[in-house]
């Protein structure tokens, strides 16, 4: 029933793809639009009424259309307890389709969200009413995964109350980090199309910089930069805390001697944030919604539409909360305070970084640096990363794939690009072990999935391969199979890589038991990353890159998770 029922929706995200071609809506036209507030408010109960409109939205001196629900930028903040029940009620008042996923949350596929893949969107006039069993507890999130509405204010926050209560803090708040840019989300599409580095003011120059002249040249012969880190930039983004600007003295209160748990939540499209509150330690107690032994660190690195929460015990007085987007070109900012009308002043931008060979999938980057007869020349490193023939035979050569990462390693061990020589305790994927045993499973089956793109032409893939709503060709999993899957990034971007409908297990070298439960996981660029899943949701689920513009452009598939019948390959 899954596949069929995916059949007959596949048109929709086809006419989603479309949307761009439609005449101009009458937001566009000069009609007055109300303002949306910044921050959000909160809903909770069994039955919630969601609605989307069109919305004029400010901040930091940018000012532009925004897509808000219920009047806000963020969304609303739904508040649920594990074992509930839950009615959410969404009235589309904008004229285009839109939709709501709710992002981590384990329902029936039907309900997950996604237009051609689990439901046909909602219409404009439309009511749409999602209905499931909260089955867990933690920090999640909710966005449209129609077009690039989320890009405009199409998101927000969830938070489940567990059945057991945590005596571990006094109060807690959410930090949901995003972005805000007056430029219509298919305006930076077609930027991003016509040339990668459209939104870089800091590329490296040169004369700028430690390197020598041979890696200079090296970098310049393979037509990449090393300061080509994000996609969209701080020249057109204003970073956000709860629909705040820095410039917005967003103020979250506490009194002294309380411990406070922050829900951390990247909302953003394509930002990856280094998160830190200067002078305060945080210690880790979940990612993604599931609980982790504690780790105390002093920051860490989130990527988009990942989650963490931490516990702080702040000192009396003004802390800032400093959410660093990874390529330096902003921040978001939000004073955590005792005294109230009392703003934090955040640290000034620290250095911008730069890749390495490492980040390209090559040796280490040190021992290049310093002997380049380690390649016998550049010409032989340039041949070595666009050699296709490396590639597995099932992995698509095609004009979308620019780059092969000649030596892919794991790199679990790796804290972010920047946090990799800060001289303060970071947060990396070994530290974290899942706080209560995984039923533990011998894998049946193994996987290799390739992550692949040409930046130049701004074309990104699985396999060499672009979704496309008409090709009926998903990822097949068997009901309650146990199966590795191992992904290959073949670029030099980090990826979150996002599974609908599922928590999977990664293999980060904790034991099998502990083995932390995630729905987002980031790769590494010209990296490895494993997880093991068990595929006990049956339906058809997203699979994709959450960079917005990426999973737009074609890093996307779909999961169908059913019992494997005669004849069926895996």
């Amino acid at each position: 029933m899954p596949e069929l029922s995916r059949r007959r929706l596949i048109t929709s995200t086809a006419t989603l793809a479309a949307a761009t071609c439609l005449p101009m809506p009458g937001w566009a036209k000069g009609g007055s639009l109300t303002h949306a507030k910044r921050g959000f408010g909160e809903l909770f109960g069994e039955d919630i009424e969601l609605a989307i409109g069109d919305h004029h939205f400010s901040t930091g001196g940018r000012s532009g259309h925004a897509f808000a629900v219920n009047g806000t930028v963020p969304g609303p903040l739904i508040r649920l307890r594990e074992g509930q029940d839950v009615r959410l009620h969404v009235t589309n008042h904008l004229e285009e389709d839109s939709s709501i996923h709710w992002h981590g949350l384990l329902l029936p596929f039907q309900f997950d969200g996604v237009p051609g893949v689990s439901f046909p969107g909602i219409k404009p006039g439309e009511r749409f009413t999602y209905e499931f069993p909260i089955r867990q507890s933690g920090t999640y999130w909710w966005h449209s995964h129609s077009g690039l509405q989320e890009q405009a204010g199409h998101y927000g926050p969830i938070v489940i109350e567990s059945a057991d209560p945590d005596p571990r803090y006094d109060r807690d708040y959410v930090v949901l980090l995003s972005e805000f840019t007056p430029m219509h989300p298919h305006t930076i599409m077609r930027k991003l199309k016509v040339g990668e580095h459209y939104f870089q003011r800091q590329m490296q120059t040169v004369s700028e910089g430690e390197m020598s002249g041979e890696m200079r040249r090296m970098w310049g012969q393979m037509r990449m930069n090393p300061r080509d880190i994000s996609d969209v930039t701080g020249s057109t983004y204003t970073f956000l805390i709860n629909g705040h600007g820095p410039s917005d003295d967003l103020q979250l209160e506490f009194k002294p001697g309380e411990r406070v748990r922050l829900r951390v939540i990247n909302g953003s499209a394509m930002t990856f944030f280094n998160v830190r509150i200067p002078g305060v330690s945080m210690t880790v107690i979940q990612t993604d919604g599931q609980d982790v032994d504690e780790v105390e660190v002093d920051e860490f690195q989130i990527g988009v539409a990942e989650t963490y929460d931490v516990i702080v015990a702040p000192p009396a007085g003004s802390h800032a909360i400093v959410a660093e987007a990874m390529d330096r070109s902003g921040m978001g900012v939000a004073s955590l305070t005792s005294l109230a009308g009392h703003i934090a002043t955040p640290p000034p931008l620290r250095e911008i970084p730069t890749l390495t060979m490492t980040d390209m999938g090559m040796m280490d980057h040190a021992a290049i640096g310093h002997d380049m007869s380690a390649m016998s020349d550049m010409g032989s490193m340039d041949h070595n990363m666009r050699d296709t023939s490396q590639l597995p035979s099932d992995v698509k050569a095609s004009a979308g794939l620019d780059m092969v990462a000649p030596m892919p390693a794991d790199r679990m061990n790796f804290p972010g690009l920047g946090l990799d020589t800060v001289d303060h305790r970071v947060l990396r994927y070994t530290d974290l072990k899942a706080k209560r045993m995984n039923p533990h499973r011998e894998v049946e089956r193994t996987m290799e999935i390739h992550l692949t793109g040409n930046m130049e032409r701004y074309m990104w893939s699985f396999d060499g391969k672009k979704f496309s709503a008409v090709t009926d060709d998903p990822i097949r999993f068997g009901y309650d199979e146990r199966v590795r899957v191992k992904l290959v990034n073949q670029t030099m971007m980090a990826h979150p890589i996002h599974l609908h409908g599922h928590f999977f297990e990664m293999v980060n070298g904790a034991d099998h038991m502990h083995q932390p439960l995630k729905h987002t996981m980031v790769v590494q660029p010209g990296s490895t990353a494993t997880f093991d899943l068990t595929a006990n949701e049956p339906g058809d689920w997203a699979f994709h890159c959450h960079l917005l513009y990426h999973m737009h452009a074609g890093m996307m598939q779909v999961v169908t998770v059913r019992p494997f019948l005669e004849g069926d390959e895996a």
